[in-house]
């Protein structure tokens, strides 16, 4: 199955996906905020890295269901 159709399925029916998914919109957000300043505070630099860290574990997750949904048929 195509992984876009997968993650519409699984954002119908599966609501850790779901909120994984939400989750990492939420991030990419508050980080295209931050990237677009010229310059960052430390503060707003460390949150820029948690965020990049945070996005790409949700998103490693999110991939993982997709690809267990696939293995399941």
């Amino acid at each position: 199955m195509r992984e876009k159709k997968i993650k519409e399925i699984l954002l119908k029916k599966n609501e850790e996906f779901k909120k994984a998914f939400e989750l990492h919109k939420k991030y990419e957000k508050e980080l295209e905020k931050l990237m677009k300043k010229s310059c960052l505070s430390n503060e707003q630099a460390i949150r820029e890295k948690e965020l990049k860290k945070k996005k790409l574990s949700l998103k490693d997750k999110m991939y993982q269901m997709i690809s267990e949904y696939e293995k399941s048929f």
